[in-house]
This record gives structure tokens, sequence and C-alpha cells, in this order.
């Protein structure tokens, strides 16, 4: 499917250019070259609302110190107090979290905090299969069970109102952690931590599960008059819940993301370490330099290589999310290795049936031609629930369509996972359908839902009709957003250089992507495997040496290159290290033969 082009708004011209001059003064006499350089990076500073030189430099040097108070959070006091008057009277807390990768690492990190000065502690993740998503009734019994008298929930709770109940007559008090948008009614808990709340003026709304966690505890850090720096260990738990959430990489979560990353590239807790050992990134010798990886690890990485093997434990039978967590708080080395394996064997057995239930997906899709309508909505009982929210989400991609993928988990109950397309608010069309179901929630790009398998087919006609009704084909029409565009005689180590100081990247902060137009291949094109190309690029009408590219999943624009047609692309630029040797190569993302008219 042919994406749409669409170029981003370059901004105010006058401010590009002022903070241009100021980001270049420091240079003594810069060359056209050097001021070209660091007008491109003015311009994607303006169009990320950077248009200062104090903000330019707040952004390149994220400052923790920068981070808000946490007091500033509604109920924030109350929640530090209740934890406090717990911890003085001796009482049983329990820390209770999600099943996905930002509640296991919440739940971890609070955990863990409180263990560093109080004993009476127990955690609990609800099972996928038997109890679903959020705060559950079992979960409740289970406390009252253990002499629980304080539960913090993190990446849930937001609508728990019967099961919160529940806990109230019981006894048990409530301080909620949650990052979901509430509904109408909200629960009667002793305090809910939630940005999104209508009557929350904290700055920031966008953090994660793990990152409201983070706010909690820095709370009782300052309340208990303790160093702020002594956090900083656990900064590694927020950023992998940044990661594998995809919450924006503005704000705050920037600070938390930079600074996380410096913890896992430098001293990475036990549990990450024997988990990435999997992912052969490690070095053969012995740690001798700050970073003991064979890369530095990127927003990108932690998505890839750590994100679905915590993932798994919730997925598949063979493991649960307290394994999980058990990994990420542990220090004994032993323990980790042990748990570690485990999550990786799990995490084969997931890939094994995610591509099973994703092939029977796209084979029902193709052969009943649903991917012509606008959004796609399937149910096999047949298939795993564990992985439905992969499948989902691979199929969303491959056909650029909101879509839901329902499996059949007890009773008459089928549970839903949906995963949306950037200009789709699948979340609003699943909530007008809300009479039909049991359970739901989520936000525009991914959610939950489940409901009475006797409701499904009236759910699924409705649901495409909200859909058909107000989604244009546009809006599910891929796009390529380009940041700008240079020359291709721009392109050089220090626009790189400078670039990387504009990571770590994630959405609203993506990598920035370029277009350079009437490029010929130099005589080098060739296939790598079965589905990349690769080539040197060189500009018409610019006298420069070519530059290496390398397109995946483009080998079917090696007639256009082979033959000497003028391309335009769009590209990043990155850093290529083969057998000790470094260049620049740019990772092209699409090609248009130059006449092929608008974008």
């Amino acid at each position: 499917m042919n994406r749409i082009w669409k170029f981003k708004d370059c901004g105010d011209k006058a401010k590009v250019e002022e903070l241009a001059g100021l980001l270049c003064m420091p240079k003594e006499n810069p060359t056209d070259k050097d001021v070209r350089c660091y007008r491109i990076i003015a311009n994607l500073l303006v169009q990320r609302g950077i248009d200062t030189y104090e903000k330019a430099r707040e952004f390149f040097r994220p400052d923790l110190n920068k981070l808000h108070d946490p007091f500033l959070m509604k109920d924030m006091e109350k929640a530090v107090e209740r934890i406090m008057i717990a911890v003085q009277a001796k009482e049983k807390i329990m820390v209770y979290g999600d099943y996905d990768v930002d509640g296991a690492s919440a739940v971890a990190l609070v955990y863990s905090y409180l263990s560093s000065f109080y004993d009476d502690l127990v955690y609990y993740i609800p099972d996928r299969t038997e109890e679903g998503y959020g705060v559950s009734f079992k979960g409740v019994d289970e406390a009252d069970a253990e002499g629980v008298t304080l539960i913090i929930c993190l990446d849930c709770g937001i609508k728990a109102t019967e099961e919160i109940a529940w806990a109230n007559d019981k006894g048990i008090d409530f301080i909620v952690c949650d990052h979901h948008l509430p509904g109408k009614e909200l629960p009667k808990a002793y305090a809910i931590l939630d940005p999104k709340l209508s009557d929350c003026y904290y700055p920031y709304d966008e953090l994660s599960a793990c990152g409201i966690g983070f706010k909690l505890i820095q709370a009782l850090q300052k309340k208990r008059e303790r160093p702020a720096d002594e956090l900083r260990q656990y900064l590694d738990l927020v950023v992998i819940s940044i990661a594998a959430d995809m919450v924006p990489l503005t704000g705050e979560n920037r600070i938390l993301a930079y600074h996380g990353l410096k913890v896992i590239n430098s001293k990475p807790r036990v549990g990450l370490e024997k988990l990435l050992a999997y992912a052969n990134i490690l070095h053969d010798e012995e740690r001798n330099s700050p970073y003991y990886f064979n890369k530095k690890l990127t927003i990108q990485d932690l998505s890839f290589l750590v994100g679905p093997r915590i993932n798994a434990a919730g997925r598949m039978d063979s493991i649960k999310t307290e394994d999980a967590v058990a990994l990420l708080k542990t220090r004994k080395s032993e323990k980790a290795e042990n748990l570690a394996e485990k999550l990786n064997k799990s995490n084969d057995e997931r890939k094994k049936k995610d591509q099973e239930d994703t092939r029977a997906a796209i084979e029902e899709i193709e052969s009943k031609g649903l991917h012509k309508k606008k959004c796609i909505v399937l149910y096999n009982e047949n298939w795993y629930q564990g992985v439905a929210a992969i499948v989902a989400s691979r199929v969303a991609e491959k056909y650029s369509r909101p879509t839901i993928i329902f499996t059949k988990t007890n009773n008459n109950i089928i549970t839903g996972s949906a995963r949306s397309v950037k200009n789709v608010d699948v979340y609003s069309a699943i909530e007008k359908c809300r009479h039909l179901l049991e359970h739901y929630g989520g936000h525009k790009l991914a959610a939950g839902l489940s409901l009475d398998v006797s409701h499904f087919q009236e759910f699924q006609q409705m649901f495409e009709q909200e859909i058909e009704q107000n989604v244009t084909i546009e809006d599910v029409t891929p796009e390529m957003d380009i940041d700008m565009q240079i020359a291709l005689g721009d392109v050089s180590d220090k626009l790189l250089e400078l670039l990387k100081l504009f990571a770590p990247f994630g959405p609203e902060n993506t990598e920035p992507v370029f277009y350079s137009s009437e490029i010929y291949d130099a005589n080098k094109v060739r296939k790598v495997g079965k589905n990349h190309l690769s080539f040197s690029a060189i500009p018409i009408n610019e006298n420069i040496l070519p530059i290496s590219c390398i397109g995946f999943s483009l080998a079917d624009y090696y007639d256009l290159l082979h033959f000497g047609r003028k391309i335009d692309m769009t590209y990043t630029i990155e850093e290529n290290s083969w057998q000790g040797r470094r260049e620049l190569q740019l990772n092209v993302k699409d090609i248009r033969e130059s006449d092929y008219g608008d974008y």
C-alpha cells in the first residue's frame, strides 16, 4: 500500500533563523555548511515547539532537577500520609499491578522502594485468563485473606468501582495509581493518582503507570527527607515502561527516559543483565568500560528486546507475571539467571503462537476481503488469548486498519484486544458500544474489552458502522511524516552528531525523517536478502561523493535504480559499523520516481 508523504510545517522562519544563529554562535568563523547544519537543527527544534536557546539547552540536556514537584498531583499528599501511617502501624501492604510490562515494572519499582525500609509487603498480579485486566474480586479476597489493609494498585483501578467498594467493605484502603482515562464514575478509593482526572492540575498528564509510581516514591522520599539521588537506581524500570507503553517522549517522560537509559547502559540491575544476555548484545569480555553492552541501548532496543520477554510472562501458561516482577526486583544473580531463562523460553513459545494466529487471521482477512472495510473485527475461540494484542497490532500495521481480535476466555465471555492507526480513535468507537460490554478500557490507539459471546455480532455491526460513518479512507491510508527537505550534500558527520542529541526517540519525538529529490544510484544497487535494497545515492546537481543507503523491505524498487531512473526518497541518517569501520548511512524509508507527481 502506497503511503501518503506528509511534510511537517517548518514553523516560524524568523524563529528558525534566530535560533540557528544562537546555536552556531559558539563556533568561530563557521563555514556555509556549518550554518546550513545549524539551520536544519533549528528547524527541527522549532517544529517541536522549542524556539529559544534556553528551551533548546533544556531539551538537549534533560535535567532530573526539572521534574515537577510530585505533590502537585491531586491526592498525592493523602497517598503519602496513608502509606506512612501503614508503615508506622505495621500494617500489611499489597502492591497490585497489571500483567503487562508497565504494570510489572511499576510493581517492581514501588515494591523495591518500600522494601528498602519496610518489610510487611506482598505483591499481586492478576491472572490474565482467570481474572482479566485490572483489579479483580479474587485479588481483593486474597489480600483480605493475607491480612492486607492497604493496596497500592498500579496501571489499573481507575474504573474498578465495584471491586474497590468490595475492598472497602472488608476494611481495605486503596491507593490507585493509574494513567488511563477515567470513566463517568470514580472508584471510592482512599486516594487516586491519575493526571488525567479532570480536576487534577498536575503539569504533565502523559506519564506511564510506572512513571506515576515513580512520582509516588519521589513524594515518599521527600516526606522521609531522604536524598533525591537515591531514586536514580529505579529509573531503569521507568524507561522500560515508557518504551513498552509507547507514551509520548516529551516533558517528564523525556527526562525520565534519558536518565533511565543512562542507568541501563552503565549499571543495569542484575535481572535486566541476565535477560539481555539472551538478546546477544553483551560483550564476551569482562565488564571493563562504562558500557558493557556491545551497543548503546535505545528506547527501540528496550521495546524489541526487553518488553516482549517480560510481556511473555503474562501471555503464556508456562510462567506468570509474578516471575517477571521477581526478576526485576531481585539482587541475586543465580535467581535472576533462572528467571531470565524461564522468561526467554516463554517468549519463544509466545513467538510461535503469535505467528500461528497471525497467519490464520491474515488468511481469513484475505479470503473474506475484510481488508476492504475501514476496520477489521475477528473472533476465533481457538486463538490464544495471550497473543491477541500482538496479532491485532500486526494486522493493524499490515492493513492500516483499526483492528480488534477476540478470543474466548471462560464461560460465555470473549475478550478483545484493539489496536488502531494514527488517525482513528478506537477507544471512542468502542465506548459508543459500551452497553454491549462487560468491561472496557484503554486509550486512542489501544484498548481492551470483554462481552458475552451472544453480543458479538451486534457489537461487530455497531463498531463497524461507527467506524464507517466517522472515518474517511484517508484516515486509514498509511502516512509517511517528513520533517523537512534537505540537500544530500548537507548530510554530514556533524549533522548526525547533533541529531543524536534529539534522542531518546519515540511518540511525539520521532527520529527526524528527511526528504531529498532527484537522486541516482552510483551503479552499486543490489538486493540484500529477499526484500531489502542496498545502493549508493548521488544527487543529480551536487558534486559530492555517493552516500551508502539501506532500504528495508524496498527490494521492489531495484529495477528503478538499476536502470538509472531519478528517484525522490525519504530517510533517516545513521552510522553503520562493520568490521571496525564506521560510515554514514541513510536508512531509506520510502522511494518515489522523481516524476511520480503530487505526494
